[in-house]
């Protein structure tokens, strides 16, 4: 599928094997898939899967690549038709924006309850703190128990644990109460972080995921932006309690449109979508009321219940139920280490804590540089709003463009309908591409920005250099997000928890400390220092690059290898339990005939 050599069909038409076949079946919702790759194998693509056409289909020319589309009869990679991945895309990119904009809707009211509560600001900052441990956290179990379980259960739980916290935070009139819930308010919103993206990666393909990660990262990076300005708003005019009451109302909102409406996503789960769920958890509510009556139905009148009803036109074979298990947080801080993913996770943190300064930052320095009040530090967090959603929007359509670009370079032929086999393609060189320009840009700004706040010049300077730094820095964490789903396709939703576990406790540590370092180097060296830290490391950029493909192949090997192993020891097992039934059935025998001797 990617490389023309007409000469190699022959022997790749040989490799078809049974695994391949199984992967195939298994997106269409047959059969558990084992494979790392984005889009199945089947024996009916086999032939354009690595070496491109035969030049019986192709004797004289070659076509365009990008324009070329696989027809193979491989199932697709997606049943959900495009109305109703955007209608999942809209939903989720809502629920994703509670994290981040619970995050920030606090900042401007730290001061008014600080004295309300009758404590120091200080106290309240480590709610910011507390709150940032527990966003790193709580994805990495939301993220497992969302791989292993389902994303309906997941989301519902969390957006559940989320709601009940608010209402605590509404009614609470004391600091522990406050530390605590805000905890707890942190575990269910930062739930749903991982949860998004990894619904991207269950129903778009490797060629169009660009722009549906940009839509749910406008959600999640317009978040820290829009949500100062309501809590600025909330507070001024309905006090702080407000906050946690809207918090509240905009959560139910948001639940009540997906329990009802939005489906099983999840691979393992539904496959590409053709299998519906036959657990009443992974149903929407709809679902569910439907079956009931169509149950009820069948039992009034006396027919058969019939199990092939909860399948896709009955054509699909029944998935069983998985294991559940407590949710592991140690699976993501695997992939953490990771050598592949374990880089960009790395890149993607020192992006995020020089990003996660600016805006912790900004409703201390605003007030003692300008003297604003709550309302009018909330509208200075727009700016960067505006950017953060420039640049989510327009880098998922610049990730697409470099995707086909890259394809037609090296000739690899695009599959929109089934997926692209990625174990050949150079993902890591067309994420990264675009990332040295955003980056660059976006660390000059920060230093300028730094220096500008140092020598108190207008007001306009900085919120200018907030608009370059929410375009740059979060179209970084977008393409970087990308690139570790497109790494982690077996588990999308704990490779983004473990990237959100690692960013948000370097972010904590660096909002525990970035006051007293500004009180110490000022906010010009302070600044200057920390965006130079992504510039030291950017060298793992040209890793991730260069030695990507090699360290996939690798890891394909390892888990085969793994595989291959568990099975040996799991064959040991059932042949050692079948011979103590041998000896236990011969024992019976030998005392049956023993008593049965005698009697004669």
């Amino acid at each position: 599928m990617e490389f023309h050599d007409p000469e190699k069909n022959t022997s790749l038409v040989s490799q078809a094997s049974p695994e391949a076949v199984a992967d195939s079946q298994a997106i269409a919702g047959q059969g558990p898939s084992t494979g790392n790759i984005n889009r199945p194998h089947s024996p009916a693509d086999v032939q354009s899967s690595d070496d491109g056409p035969t030049d019986a289909e192709h004797p004289d020319t070659e076509p365009d690549p990008e324009a070329l589309t696989q027809t193979t009869s491989g199932p697709v990679y997606s049943v959900f038709t495009p109305g109703m991945k955007k209608w999942i895309i809209t939903v989720v990119t809502f629920t994703s924006f509670i994290s981040p904009m619970t995050a920030n809707i606090y900042f401007p009211a730290l001061n008014p309850i600080a004295r309300d509560l009758g404590v120091s600001v200080t106290l309240i900052n480590l709610t910011l703190t507390t709150y940032m441990i527990f966003q790193g956290i709580a994805p990495t179990l939301f993220g497992d128990f969302g791989d292993m379980a389902g994303r309906r259960p997941a989301f519902i739980i969390a957006v559940l644990i989320y709601i009940v916290a608010n209402l605590g935070l509404a009614l609470q009139n004391n600091y522990a109460a406050l530390m605590v819930l805000r905890m707890v308010q942190s575990g269910g919103s930062s739930g749903t972080l991982a949860l998004g993206y990894a619904v991207v990666a269950d129903i778009a393909t490797s060629s169009e995921r660009g722009k549906y990660m940009g839509v749910v990262g406008a959600g999640i990076n317009v978040g820290p932006s829009l949500s100062p300005v309501l809590g600025g708003i909330l507070s001024q005019y309905l006090g702080w309690r407000a906050i946690f009451w809207f918090c509240f109302i905009f959560s139910c909102a948001v639940l009540v449109p997906y329990a009802l409406t939005v489906p099983e996503t999840c691979r393992p789960i539904v496959g590409n979508g053709s299998i519906k769920p036959t657990d009443w958890k992974n149903m929407t509510v709809i679902d569910w009321v439907r079956s009931r009556h169509t149950r009820r139905k069948q039992r009034k009148n006396g027919e058969q219940l019939d199990s092939s009803q909860d399948q896709a036109d009955g054509t699909s074979e029944v998935r069983t139920k998985p294991k559940l298990r407590f949710p592991n947080p140690l699976r993501a801080l695997a992939i953490a280490f990771d050598k592949g993913v374990g880089l960009i996770i790395l890149y993607n943190s020192l992006l995020y804590l020089v990003f996660i300064i600016s805006v912790a930052t900004l409703s201390t320095q605003f007030k003692k540089i300008y003297h604003y009040n709550d309302l009018q530090i909330g509208l200075c967090y727009l700016p960067y709003g505006a950017g953060c959603f420039c640049a989510a929007i327009g880098q998922g359509y610049m990730l697409d463009w470099n995707y086909r670009r890259v394809a037609r370079n090296i000739g690899f032929s695009i599959d929109k309908k089934r997926g692209d086999d990625l174990s050949k393609f150079p993902i890591e060189k067309a994420r990264i591409m675009p990332l040295y320009f955003f980056v660059s840009v976006g660390l000059v700004a920060m230093i300028l920005y730094g220096w500008i706040l140092e020598m108190r010049t207008s007001v306009a300077a900085p919120l200018c250099l907030h608009f370059i730094i929410g375009l740059c820095i979060t179209g970084s964490f977008g393409i970087l997000n990308t690139l570790i789903v497109d790494l982690s396709p077996e588990a999308p939703a704990t490779a983004v928890a473990a990237n959100n576990f690692v960013r948000c406790e370097m972010g904590a540590a660096a909002t525990a400390v970035i006051e007293i370092m500004i009180a110490a180097m000022g906010t010009g060296w302070c600044f200057t220092f920390l965006s130079l830290l992504p510039v030291v490391f950017m060298p793992i950029l040209w890793a991730e690059t260069k030695y990507g493909i090699q360290w996939r192949e690798e890891k394909r090997v390892r888990r085969e290898l793994k595989k291959a192993e568990k099975e040996v020891r799991d064959s040991e097992k059932r042949e050692l339990k079948e011979q103590r039934e041998i000896e236990k059935r011969e024992i019976r025998e030998q005392k049956e005939s023993e008593r049965v001797r005698p009697s004669g």
